[in-house]
């Protein structure tokens, strides 16, 4: 891998992309700790010091942002109401035909997606902005803290505070776009990368800070050795479904003839089921959270539901990344217009007939595939959490398993492309 970071440095087109690349994180970076308008960054720190943040759901913000959202800076939100947006209008493709037809289109019906995910993507800054302004005015966001995180709460300041932080969702998603046309590609997948990442140094410093810190510091060092080569393992793996094109004639020329295959990940879902089911567990922790404390059901549901290293918690967990890794997987993959495709050109699995046939068997496979994926998917969830629970690092984890998996797999993509992209400069052939 460095091997190929530096041959892409020694050419000089991959190293303007690279250095443009490296450029624009730099930028992402410090736009995190820019505070915006209206917000006491000195309270804020303070507060930062003395209770840190317990919603399970603003702490999953909180990382995708790189902690710009504990900050409250300007990038606060950071790049996941992108996210949320990208996943909304891929599952709508199953309600809305319309959607499913320009997903068909080819280009232009992508580019046509595109800009609806930006428009949904800006409405959900605002929703978000407004919620984050309202938790932190409540107290909720630093629960016990003794000072005001923001001091004005003259309506125009806190819609100077919306507008500013919608605009920085903005210039992230342009700043992501700018690195996928004049980068390495990838642009938010990087971004979200810069984010998760720069979160890791902070949380294992605050690991060997604290009792048995350096013994607890090689532990968990261990345990992400270990995860990182799963992960990697894992994800290069592929099932290789043989597919053969029959010969056919177009005047006197043969076409055909030729054998391919259908490559399918045993984790064909990704990172989404994890961010899915952590989300829809926060859900009742923030209903709690505005509920009278003294109330029995309240109570209830921060001890066993909203507690990370409640038991109910993690096997809530596990159950609902099992569901929308299957639930995602049938979306992304369609087994029956894969068969149609194969048929229209004349491709065929061995073995098997074209048409309804090649779709049973896919969907066959599929579901077979999806169920170690999916256990995979869990274990990795997991592992890291139960280990800071038995280490005792902390009423709140420093990051889980979906932090580990997008970095690796952010950065196996990116390896990747800068492979390619060095291939088709220097093609070494069978002469090396």
């Amino acid at each position: 891998m460095l091997g190929a970071f530096v041959r892409a440095f020694r050419t000089p087109d991959l190293r303007r992309k690279l250095l443009f690349t490296i450029g624009i994180m730099v930028v992402f970076r410090i736009g995190s700790f820019l505070p915006t308008p209206g917000v006491s960054y000195p309270n804020v720190q303070q507060c930062i010091d003395e209770m840190g943040s317990g919603n399970d759901l603003l702490g999953l913000v909180n990382l995708f942002s790189g902690g710009a959202l504990l900050q409250l800076s300007v990038f606060a939100l950071g790049i996941m109401p992108y996210i949320t947006a990208s996943i909304i209008v891929q599952l709508l493709r199953v309600v809305i035909p319309r959607f499913e037809e320009l997903h068909k289109e080819g280009q232009s019906g992508t580019a046509k997606l595109t800009q609806y995910t930006r428009y949904l993507t800006i409405a959900l800054a605002v929703l978000q902005s407004t919620t984050v302004i309202t938790i932190a005015r409540s107290g909720q966001l630093f629960a016990g803290c003794t000072v005001d995180v923001i001091p004005d709460s003259a309506w125009t300041t806190l819609v100077i505070m919306v507008i500013t932080m919608t605009a920085g969702t903005g210039l992230i998603m342009w700043l992501g776009e700018l690195i996928t046309e004049r980068g390495v590609g990838n642009g938010m997948s990087l971004l979200i990368f810069t984010s998760i990442a720069a979160s890791f140094p902070t949380a294992m410093w605050s690991i060997a800070g604290g009792n048995n810190g350096l013994t607890k510091f090689v532990v968990v060092l261990a345990i992400i050795v270990v995860v990182v080569a799963l992960v990697v393992f894992v994800e290069q793996s592929q099932r290789r479904i043989p597919v053969q094109y029959a010969k056919r004639m177009v005047g006197r020329r043969m076409y055909g003839g030729s054998s391919t295959y259908i490559p399918i990940k045993i984790n064909m879902a990704g990172v989404i089921p994890i961010i899915f089911a952590s989300s829809l567990l926060a859900i009742p922790g923030i209903i709690a959270q505005f509920g009278d404390q003294t109330t029995e059901w309240v109570r209830w549901v921060s001890v066993n539901v909203a507690a990370q290293d409640a038991p109910l918690h993690l096997a809530l967990y596990v159950v609902l990344i099992i569901f929308f890794c299957y639930f995602y997987t049938a979306i992304t993959f369609n087994p029956d217009e894969v068969a149609d495709n194969m048929k229209k050109y004349g491709g065929f699995i061995p073995g098997i007939r074209a048409g309804r046939p090649t779709a049973d068997y896919l969907s066959y496979v599929i579901s077979r595939i999806t169920a170690p994926g999916s256990l995979y998917l869990a274990v990795v969830a997991l592992i890291p959490t139960i280990a800071f629970i038995m280490l005792d690092v902390g009423q709140n984890i420093p990051f889980g398993g979906s932090s580990i998996l997008i970095v690796v797999g952010v950065g196996l993509e990116t390896v990747k492309q800068i492979e390619s992209q060095l291939q088709q400069r220097h093609y070494e052939g069978f002469l090396r």
